[in-house]
């Protein structure tokens, strides 16, 4: 059986401080478009996007009538497809304006697999790519044990014993990519698990971003889904309620680690 596909809220139904949230922290900026009665239309989404040649258009009949996929469309013509009144396509168009390079980056790659593929069949790069833009988060890992803790899926030792290393800093969430994250956040209490590229080393979250973007139009990374480290976002110090010692030993989201798991190193910042 298939998994039903996620129903959002209505807008009425959301109150505004779902949006205080440190899921949401990133995008401040943009908080009018979250918590105002009214839907922000596409000139606002095109007047915050810093990137030439790109603009948000709507995703009518008309539009889908070109034949393009979704990502040859944004490629050649520039022309970012968005549903409106859509808390999907909305987030999407946050992160856009947010992390820009990350999206570039994702949609350069896309396009690379597809001109090489045709757009009728995916490839495991494809499906990491993919699961990096709906579910992906970038981590600052400044620990190598904290690193090895996570890595064998000790999460007790990554979140609950080590709650001063996140709140010094050791190794912090940097960026929410994930618009569908984003957009699950709008129902609070949900064990979301985020999909995450590990950065590793000193810098501010530019810096941590710009690297990945990097990485990611380099092809030096997302070649597999199974490169993509788990990060259940609610065992993060101060994200979920009652974080105590039995809730990362018994919640959903803490799985264990399989057999044979092994995850790639993560990137490092150049000096």
């Amino acid at each position: 059986m298939s998994k039903r596909r996620f129903q959002p809220p209505q807008r009425h139904e959301i109150a505004a401080t779902v949006f205080e949230h440190p899921l949401y922290a990133d995008f401040q900026a943009f908080a009018g478009w979250l918590k105002s009665e009214r839907w922000p239309d596409l000139a606002e989404l095109n007047a915050a996007l810093p990137v030439a040649g790109r603009r948000f258009v709507a995703q009518d009949r008309a539009l889908l009538q070109d034949g393009l996929h979704y990502e040859t469309r944004i490629a050649e013509r520039g022309q970012i497809a968005t549903r409106e009144q859509n808390w999907h396509d909305l987030f999407n168009a946050q992160v856009w304006c947010r992390w820009p390079q990350v999206k570039q980056a994702l949609n350069a790659q896309q396009c690379a697999h597809i001109a090489s593929m045709g757009d009728k069949t995916r490839n495991r790069a494809q499906y990491a790519l993919t699961q990096f833009d709906e579910a992906g988060v970038i981590v600052q890992v400044k620990s190598a044990a904290l690193l090895a803790a996570w890595d064998r899926h000790d999460w007790t030792g990554l979140f609950f014993d080590a709650a001063a290393a996140w709140q010094r800093g050791d190794i912090r969430l940097v960026a929410v990519i994930g618009h569908a994250l984003l957009e699950h956040g709008l129902l609070p209490g949900q064990y979301m698990v985020g999909k995450a590229l590990v950065v590793a080393g000193e810098g501010d979250a530019h810096t941590v971003v710009s690297r990945v973007a990097a990485a990611i139009a380099q092809g030096q990374v997302l070649a597999d889904p199974l490169e993509l480290r788990p990060l259940p976002l609610a065992g993060i110090p101060g994200w979920f309620a009652g974080q105590s010692l039995d809730f990362y030993q018994t919640a959903p989201c803490f799985q264990p680690l399989r057999a044979g798991r092994i995850y790639p190193p993560a990137l490092t910042i150049h000096a």
